[in-house]
């Protein structure tokens, strides 16, 4: 048997009271707190912090008997939330289909080799799981590397497909910005020998499109190209060894300010500090087709092959954009890096608020992707490259941003479009009749589990799940062979013979005064 709430809370408070002076003795914090929480704690309010995080719950589990949890960086979705996450998927697949993509799925798990190597210092993030039969086996990271082992696999050399799952980080959660360790990718590639830039600005045309349909405010993509990354690090005098090193931290911009971003270069990495200062003074430039041509004409840009054939490529993406009419949303940013060790070219990045936007930072990129052409040859027996440029959609950051939104509104979780509802006693059956008749008809209908509901409680029950219309069955409407239609939001009523034709151009007639 649980004690009382009252005998917990005073158990407590007797807790805290006597033994925190306690704790705040170094010795006996560390005996208390060292194996569960590796931080400095210098201060009694970090002790604080730290007993209320590790001691507390374990009081209240011996106190009031377990409790259920979720793994860490995981949750649950209630209705109201599936509903929105319902909608945003429809949108996201919706635009997928419109750019003429098919779809394919893939084991939530992969052997462990076919993931190793892919991700740079990501790699370590990856969750293996225990030997199965001789089978070392990970959960799958992101959608892309399996969609290049499926390529390969199936010696496919050309498609345009989506893909939505899940997918697994060993990461550290921050459920409020969106971050978990399951979560869903909706993922749109290109695959296939095709003519430079053209598919990889539809891939950003795809990302306005479902960011402005979504409504999340402004937003802006940053762009930038491997190949223009890698002759900057060049030309600023970084070793070849430490390209995708330093590639990792520069990617951190975005989380750091410059100053801990060039720290972690020069004495965690090794890096010059003269390299690093060239570094921070390309990696501040912004523009558009104008900073492509400027960096071509650079001296020591100009110098590196690689990077005049990024830039060269950047102008014709610019001039294609144009055309798509999203160059107002696209910016060449020289910061962006994406750490993942798999890309070759192009690489973009969609952010919340306008370019330069400090507010942009509190839910991190909604989007990402870019282009990785040497993937798929990787997974194949002769080498054999198909080049491919793709980009996958942060759907929860997006789910985290319009669940707030919704908070103070109501939002329907149920599609049901009539309800079946009687005015009088003892006509469960002719409900049940009419209920049936409307399935048939295809129409989203629904009754209450009651023999003899009132008929209030079952005006109460539309109103608050949305239902528009109610079909209302008395004895007089039976006698004559008819039935009672009510919309509602509005309290209009008709009466008529052939219901399901009724239901259906009230519906209609709802739809079209929403619109």
């Amino acid at each position: 048997m649980s004690p009382c709430p009252h005998l917990v809370l005073g158990l407590l408070s007797h807790v805290l009271l006597f033994s925190l002076p306690d704790l705040l003795d170094h010795h006996l914090l560390h005996t208390h707190l060292g194996r569960t929480r590796r931080l400095p704690l210098s201060s009694p309010a970090s002790t604080i912090t730290a007993c209320m995080e590790h001691i507390m719950p374990f009081l209240i589990k011996f106190l009031m008997g377990p409790i259920l949890l979720v793994s860490q960086g995981t949750r649950d979705y209630n209705p109201k939330q599936m509903a929105i996450r319902e909608k945003v998927f429809n949108t996201i697949v919706s635009c997928f289909k419109r750019h003429g993509a098919e779809t394919i799925d893939t084991p939530v798990f992969e052997l462990k080799e076919t993931l190793t190597g892919k991700y740079g210092e990501d790699s370590k993030l990856i969750y293996d799981l225990k030997d199965q039969g001789g089978e070392l086996l990970s959960l799958r990271y992101d959608l892309t590397v399996p969609f290049a082992r499926f390529l390969a696999m199936n010696k496919i050399s050309n498609i345009k497909r989506y893909h939505i799952a899940k997918v697994y980080r060993r990461d550290n959660p921050a459920m409020t910005r969106g971050r978990y360790r399951e979560f869903y990718q909706c993922d749109f590639d290109i695959a296939g020998h095709y003519d430079p830039m053209i598919p990889d600005a539809e891939c950003l045309r795809i990302v306005s499109e479902i960011l402005g349909e979504l409504d999340l405010g402004d937003f802006h993509i940053k762009v930038n190209d491997r190949r223009i990354l890698d002759g900057m690090f060049a030309v600023c005098g970084v070793p070849d060894d430490k390209f995708r090193t330093i590639c990792s931290t520069v990617d951190k911009l975005d989380k750091m300010c410059w100053e801990d971003v060039k720290n972690e270069m020069v004495k965690e990495k090794g890096l010059s500090e003269e390299a690093a200062d060239m570094i921070g003074q390309y990696v501040s430039m912004q523009g558009g087709m104008d900073l492509a041509v400027r960096l071509l004409e650079d001296p020591k840009m100009s110098q590196s092959k690689q990077a005049c054939a990024g830039l060269s490529d950047m102008k014709q993406l610019f001039s294609y954009l144009e055309l798509f009419q999203v160059t107002d949303k696209v910016v060449f940013d020289l910061s962006l890096a994406r750490g993942l060790d798999y890309y070759t070219g192009v690489i973009y990045e969609a952010m919340l608020g306008p370019a330069g936007a400090e507010e942009s930072l509190s839910v991190g990129s909604v989007a990402g992707g870019g282009r990785y052409d040497g993937l798929v040859g990787m997974f194949d027996p002769k080498g054999r490259a198909v080049p491919c440029v793709g980009v996958s959609i942060g759907v929860e950051r997006i789910f985290s941003i319009l669940e707030q939104k919704a908070e103070a509104e109501k939002v329907r979780t149920t599609e049901v479009q009539v309800l079946v509802a009687s005015a009088q006693k003892n006509l469960l059956e002719e409900r049940l009749r009419l209920v049936t008749e409307l399935w048939n008809a295809g129409i989203k209908a629904e009754s209450m589990f009651k023999k003899n509901p009132k008929l209030l409680s079952q005006l109460q029950h539309c109103e608050e799940s949305g239902i528009p219309l109610v079909a209302i069955l008395g004895e007089q409407e039976l006698k004559n062979g008819m039935v009672k239609l009510r919309t509602v939001a509005t309290r209009e009523e008709v009466r008529d013979s052939c219901v399901c034709v009724c239901v259906c151009n009230s519906l209609i007639a709802i739809k079209s005064r929403q619109c």
